[in-house]
């Protein structure tokens, strides 16, 4: 079935599998776009990885930098300094920038060390702004990330769209914009609006589902959770936002996880409910 829509999928949903297989199986399943998790490259082959990208007839939705927050994380504790960790988001775009032309890098703030989450929000607009600036000149976006409230003081100091549309406007570059991440904001107050109010800063969209997490990485396949993701979607369109629609799950830790079974049958899956989700709106 022809999708009205271009499908793409995070290298985090196939976590398990290495680049050269997420490339070959994305491209056998019908994907449109791959976003690049940089962890998964081997930086003496980059160019012979990107090439790859191209030759089995996908496009890049976005790249997920190997460090990509401004303060550390419960994920990414490493390094633990503010600017050896922006010294690592200016190296992954000058790194990669040339192989993603107009595509978004996406960060998040990761979480201040005293829970000063104004602080965390003024330096995060701060460094972005100079982000901003390296990506526009080299011909890529940087798109800022709000987390579900779990990962609050854990993960991220911002858990509304609101607040990071607040960031990306204190940033004061037009080159950083909104990751859209559905299972993170879906519980947010009046979500729907808050989609209409970020407009043509939405940058990227991912989606998955929600069912009350087990673990700290607990997300599941489109259709199969709660989120109102024909709402979320048709919101989503009615901005004009016409980039790929990515699935991103994680599932670690769980005893029911994704990533022990069928990957293939995941995207395949993921496809049909995204697919369903948007004939339903």
């Amino acid at each position: 079935m022809d999708l009205p829509f271009r499908f793409g999928v995070s290298a985090f949903t196939t976590m398990p599998w290495s680049f050269e297989r997420d490339v070959a199986h994305y491209a056998q399943a019908g994907v449109d776009a791959i976003e690049v998790v940089e962890a998964k490259l081997d930086d003496d082959r980059l160019a012979e990885q990107m090439d790859a990208i191209t030759a089995a007839g996908l496009t890049i939705s976005g790249v997920q930098p190997r460090v990509r927050t401004f303060f550390a994380s419960r994920m990414m504790p490493d390094p633990p300094a503010l600017e050896d960790r922006v010294a690592a988001l200016r190296g992954t775009i000058e790194r990669l920038a040339k192989f993603a032309p107009g595509v978004p890098f996406i960060t998040n703030t990761g979480a201040h060390p005293k829970g000063d989450m104004a602080e965390a929000m003024r330096v995060v607009a701060r460094e972005l702004g100079e982000l901003g600036r390296i990506a526009a000149d080299h011909g890529v976006l940087m798109a800022l990330e709000p987390l579900n409230p779990s990962s609050v003081n854990v993960e991220s100091a911002i858990w509304t769209i609101d607040q990071a549309l607040d960031v990306i406007h204190d940033s004061g570059s037009g080159a950083v914009g909104l990751c859209l991440d559905y299972w993170n904001i879906w519980q947010q107050d009046d979500v729907e609006g808050a989609i209409a109010r970020a407009g043509d800063r939405i940058f990227t969209v991912q989606a998955s589902d929600w069912r009350t997490p087990r673990s700290f990485a607990d997300r599941i396949v489109p259709g199969d959770g709660e989120i109102p993701l024909d709402r979320l979607l048709a919101a989503t369109h009615a901005t004009g936002y016409d980039r790929p629609y990515v699935i991103e799950i994680f599932s670690n830790d769980v005893a029911d996880s994704l990533y022990d079974g069928d990957l293939d049958a995941v995207i395949t899956r993921s496809r049909d409910g995204l697919a369903r989700a948007w004939m339903a709106a």
